[in-house]
């Protein structure tokens, strides 16, 4: 069956104010053309789910008025910096911040994945992020024949999964390589929307140097072809990040009146209509 093929901007609208989306870490593969057409849209209240972290598009998202809660173990620029906008967003206490730890993250997303309502995990007993987290729960191990105190995590389900890839086919199936996080995004949550560089018209999984590392089209919502759609962050064996471009926003973000300009001319003006 052939997949839902859609504009960019048609794909975005699929996402409804209030979601719960998971975002792949800078990284991996971002979908930043979906995320500058999400803000162009206007979205409001997003819970946005760093996967195990995220970074340059989630602080645009945050910036943009776009984000009510974020979760998740990190927020950074990398060698860029701190993320300015998530930074000023916790200091105002504008935005709900739940903690988390990368290996929290990837388990309550299993958990989903699984099917099941919970999920256990060690390394967390004993640290403060127990005490901000009161939707995760300190039991005993039931197969432990003394003490055994182990964390209960609630299992993760996004409501969609926000990712590009280099390839998809027209069936819907998603090449992502070795980026096994993507994989584990699209298992777990509701809907799966994805911008590839290219969408081809051969079968990826009836090819076996490419089905080990292909989401199947059962998981994908629908796709949208976006050549450069992660710019400025890149595509690893693709094409690199453009370090001028992120330092560029790091140093604007820092500000909103900075924002504010790199808004209007890379998101809303005509260097973003060039982009894409």
């Amino acid at each position: 069956m052939l997949a839902t093929q859609l504009s960019v901007d048609d794909l975005v609208s699929c996402i409804p104010d209030g979601a719960k989306i998971a975002l792949p870490p800078d990284y991996s593969y971002c979908a930043l053309a979906a995320v500058r057409a999400l803000i162009r849209r206007g979205a409001r209240d997003l819970h946005i789910v760093g996967v195990p972290t995220f970074g340059f598009q989630g602080d645009m998202l945050i910036g943009a008025g776009c984000v009510a809660t974020v979760e998740t173990s990190a927020v950074t620029l990398s060698e860029h910096g701190l993320a300015p906008r998530f930074t000023k967003a916790i200091k105002e206490a504008s935005i709900k911040m739940m903690d988390a730890t990368c290996p929290a993250v990837h388990a309550a997303l299993q958990a989903s994945e699984k099917g099941i309502p919970f999920i256990p995990l060690r390394g967390l007993v004993g640290s403060d992020i127990l005490a901000n987290r009161s939707d995760w729960k300190v039991g005993n191990n039931p197969f432990a024949e003394s003490d055994d105190p182990i964390v209960y995590l609630p299992a993760l389900r996004p409501d969609v999964a926000l990712i590009h890839a280099p390839l998809a086919d027209k069936f819907g199936n998603v090449w992502i390589g070795v980026r096994r996080e993507l994989m584990l995004m699209a298992h777990a949550s509701a809907e799966t929307y994805v911008t590839a560089e290219k969408i081809v018209d051969y079968n990826l999984m009836g090819d076996l140097k490419t089905k080990a590392g292909t989401i199947p089209g059962l998981y994908v919502s629908a796709i949208a072809e976006a050549e450069n759609g992660a710019w400025p962050l890149g595509i690893p064996d693709g094409y690199g990040a453009d370090h001028p471009h992120l330092a560029k926003y790091a140093a604007d973000a820092r500000s909103d009146q900075g924002f504010q300009r790199y808004m209007e001319q890379f998101v809303f003006g005509s260097a973003a209509q060039a982009a894409e």
